[in-house]
């Protein structure tokens, strides 16, 4: 379902990849991540979920690292260095937290019909730019001079989060930056695009903003 920010980065990274994948909608507007063949394969009921022959993985950060590591071509989206990849893993467990973030406000207000969030809500957001203005501050990308899967993880994440809190590009010009550059890329416009803008309406139709 690709108003889900995982389910955008997973897409992203099978773009990018040329993964030869099946795609199997899950609407969770249907409950069909309730249904149970999909508990089944995860109890958790969140998506995106990977199936590989016997290999399930129901985390969108080890699906972006599985399937770099099994198809990507070179090492430069998942270094093999272990202080690059510190790096990179360091990012994708920060867009855990950023993407809980988002998910308080945006799972109460399309499921349980909560449509104010909190200002702390808000402040946490807005928080959260100013987090990878630091990290962007001192390099190109999230994790380095190079993009990196922490890249592809957060620019799904703040994809959505935008629509909620704009990025103040005068308050966070290298966020700004950084997100104009990343979504001009051909594999943000084919995998989320039009999911992000789904996302927005829907968003903005169930909250008092």
């Amino acid at each position: 379902m690709d108003l889900s920010p995982p389910v955008c980065a997973a897409l992203m990274i099978c773009e990018i990849h040329n993964v030869p994948v099946e795609m199997i909608d899950v609407d969770l507007i249907k409950k069909d991540n309730l249904k149970p063949e999909f508990l089944k394969k995860n109890p958790l009921h969140t998506i995106p979920l990977l199936e590989d022959d016997d290999l399930i993985i129901h985390d969108s950060h080890v699906i972006l690292t599985y399937l770099t590591e099994k198809y990507g071509k070179d090492e430069s989206l998942y270094p093999k260095d272990p202080k690059q990849r510190a790096q990179v893993d360091q990012k994708l467990f920060f867009d855990t937290l950023l993407f809980f973030r988002l998910r308080s406000i945006s799972y109460a207000a399309i499921f349980e019909g909560v449509r104010k969030p909190t200002e702390k809500q808000l402040k946490d957001l807005d928080e959260a730019y100013s987090f990878l203005e630091a990290f962007l501050s001192k390099t190109k990308f999230i994790a380095g001079d190079n993009m990196t899967i922490a890249d592809i993880s957060i620019l799904a994440t703040v994809s959505a989060i935008r629509h909620i809190v704009p990025i103040d590009g005068n308050k966070y010009p290298n966020v700004q930056s950084w997100f104009t550059y990343m979504e001009n890329q051909p594999f943000y416009k084919k995998c989320v695009e039009q999911g992000s803008i789904q996302f927005g309406q829907i968003i903005k139709s169930c909250l008092d903003l």
